[in-house]
This record gives structure tokens, sequence and C-alpha cells, in this order.
């Protein structure tokens, strides 16, 4: 029988590093598992799930951000992410915000509404407070010889910013087909009846609205509507398409269940039909063609060849 060989000392080496190899393998697997484990207990109701941004139209910052900070708090505590609240000083911001999809929810206008959805597959969840029958209005000075739309031909007029439907979307589409002198856009309503407080502008455009609730603040001048528009849908409380499934159903809940203050204060209301936009983002798009003509002078409200 043969006698069995001892391991030499460089055997028994490569043995005491392969043990110490493995132990370390265990080692490192036993602090992964640890790790994942501990990951998962300390996920409670404690831990924030996620960011909303909430994006808000504001003329007036300090007020608008007040008025929703309830909400704010509210809906935080509700779905246990954290929610700042981003004020747009006008559309034209806030297009640009939810073209990039910056907001995972917008307090939007009707313009807005229209664009996010029709373009950027925003979610309506929730109807806006508004005036029904909301209209826009082409105003021009009471003593004023322009008594039909064509008369604005080769005249200065003034129109609201991209993304609103009452202060640019309608007008500009009642405008088709018309030369104008200049366009000029105007950061808020109340910038268009001083240019035309001022004789700066033959005419501007502004919600019916907002024309009612501002001109008494012009006491040495008149002004007269010239044009009223169709009917323009309320806005809407939107989604951005990164708002996963179950957290939009979980925002949805909350507000659908929240105090009345809260729903009073942010201007939403819970249980009616959501506005049908298909025609206001039709007539957006229309209008697009002749978009980027208002800056000329003159401005040429047509498509080429048409």
């Amino acid at each position: 029988m043969p006698t069995p060989r001892r391991p030499s000392k460089i055997d028994a080496k490569k043995q005491r590093l392969l043990r110490r190899r493995l132990l370390l393998v265990s080692l490192l697997m036993l602090a992964l598992t640890l790790g994942l484990w501990l990951s998962g207990c300390t996920h409670d109701s404690a831990d924030p799930a996620g960011k909303l941004v909430v994006g808000i139209i504001s003329y007036d910052t300090a007020d608008t951000v007040e008025k929703y900070e309830r909400f704010r708090e509210y809906l935080a505590g509700q779905t246990r992410a954290i929610v700042e609240l981003e004020p747009a000083f006008n559309e034209l911001a806030a297009v640009e915000q939810i073209q990039r999809q910056v907001w995972s929810m917008v307090f939007a206008s009707p313009g807005l509404a229209a664009i996010a959805i029709g373009s950027q597959q925003y979610v309506p969840i929730f109807t806006m407070q508004g005036i029904n029958n909301l209209r826009s209005v082409i105003v021009v000075r009471d003593e004023s010889q322009i008594q039909t739309l064509g008369d604005l031909a080769n005249r200065t007029i003034a129109l609201g910013e991209p993304g609103s439907a009452a202060g640019y979307y309608l007008p500009l589409y009642d405008l088709y087909g018309l030369t104008l002198a200049e366009v000029r856009l105007a950061p808020t309503p109340k910038t268009v009846l001083e240019w035309l407080d001022e004789g700066a502008i033959a005419a501007g455009a502004l919600s019916e609205d907002d024309f009612q609730n501002l001109r008494s603040q012009f006491r040495d001048t008149k002004f007269r509507v010239l044009h009223t528009s169709r009917p323009i849908p309320p806005g809407s409380v939107l989604l951005a398409p990164t708002v996963e499934r179950n957290q939009q159903q979980q925002i949805e809940t909350a507000m659908q269940q929240a105090p009345s203050n809260i729903i009073g204060d942010s201007g939403y209301i819970p249980n009616v039909p959501l506005p049908d936009y298909s025609q206001l983002i039709e007539l957006v798009e229309k209008i697009q063609p002749i978009e980027s003509r208002i800056r000329e002078k003159p401005a040429v409200l047509t498509v080429e060849g048409g």
C-alpha cells in the first residue's frame, strides 16, 4: 500500500489563501444582503417617495405661493413625496417648463392645457374653477375709428404671451389673413390696457373676464370691445407623463378627498367632467405655421401660398 503524500508548504499556503478568499466573499455577500434588508426596512412612511414639482401661473408670486402652501403640505403628507411649488410669471415661462416636462403637476390655464395635452402627453385629472363660457375679446379705445377686424390692417396690436388661449391663440386665429404693422406681446393683461391707454397700440387682446376686472382702473380712458371670440373651455390640473401610474392614483385620491378649504384655495373641482380640449388643440395647431411671423414688421398673418 502506497504511503500518503504529505502536503508541501506551497500547497498549504494555497489552501490558506483559498479559505481567506472564500471567507471574504462570504462576508461581502452577507454585507450586501444585510444592506438590502435594512434598505427595505427603513423605507417606511417617514421617507419621501420621490419629488413632485407643481407648476402654477402667477402675476403676483407671493400671494399665489401662499394660496397653494396648504395644498403643498397636504399633498406631501398624503403621498409621502417631496412637493415643491414653482410659480411662472407668465404663460411663456410656463410653456417652457411644460415642454421640458420639469413640472410633474400643472394648474393649467386653457391654452397651457391644450399645449400640454396635445404635444407633451400630459394627463388631465381635475377641472379648474373658472367662468362658464370664457371668451377672448379684442379691445380698442372708445373713440377709435376702427369698427371691424379688417380695419386693423397695417395697425399695431397687442397679444398676450404664447400659452394664453384668450390673450394669444384665439385672437391670433381670429386675425388670420391680416397684415399688421406690428404685433406686441404683453406680459400681463393689464399691460395690454396700459398700452392702449397710452395710445401705443390700436387694439389689444385679453380675456373678457380680465377686461371687465381691469377696465375700472383706467378712469380717463373708455374702451370698446371690437370682437368677441368663441367660448373657451376652463383650465385643468394636469399630470406629466413622467408621473408613475401608482403615484397618479395616490394624487387623484388625495385631491378628491382633500378638505374643502384646500380645494377652494387651489381652485380645482373634484366632481365635474373634464373639459374637452379637442377643438382648442386643433386651433392651436392651425395657427402654429404663422407664429413665426408675428415678430416680423410688418406681420403677415397668413401661410405662404395660402
